[in-house]
């Protein structure tokens, strides 16, 4: 595959969504392109700003987080699974923590996926699916328990 064919790839890549720098060029490998092809072709796009990896950490966080789906340590294992430096992954799940409360996540998620839950009325098998909702989108378990037990 030549220069302009990666280069061409990688624009095609990006168009569908943000990626990191090692996300882009695990791709263009997966696609048959040669390393100093990958290498061009990342810093070209890092020059041209289609690729920021400072960038993409803080608007995934911010998306899982927005959405509900992940906080804490599963945004900052789902950055470093995507490519990501730790100590820019860290950063972008600062930012993203200290724009979403995680508590004001939690009352959020909670009235969305289960409006009716009252802890104190409910079973063990009821507060143990609750509780493990929770703690698989990464909250600490010492933040799930309070809060239930005081709503």
């Amino acid at each position: 595959m030549s220069d302009s064919d990666a280069l061409a790839a990688a624009l095609r890549l990006l168009a569908r969504r943000g990626r990191s720098e090692a996300e882009l060029a695990e791709q263009l490998r997966h696609k048959g392109c040669s390393e100093e092809a990958i290498t061009a072709v990342v810093t070209r796009c890092r020059q041209l700003g289609y690729l920021d990896d400072t960038r993409f950490a803080r608007e995934r966080a911010r998306e899982l987080m927005r959405g509900g789906r992940a906080v804490g340590r599963r945004v900052l294992a789902d950055l470093k699974q995507r490519g990501v430096a730790e100590t820019t992954a860290l950063a972008a799940v600062e930012e993203a923590a200290q724009e979403f409360g995680e508590d004001a996540l939690l009352a959020d998620l909670r009235r969305r996926r289960f409006p009716d839950f009252d802890w104190a009325a409910a079973d063990e098998r009821q507060r143990q699916r609750v509780f493990n909702y929770f703690l698989r989108r990464g909250f600490s378990l010492t933040r799930v328990l309070s809060f239930l037990r005081e709503r």
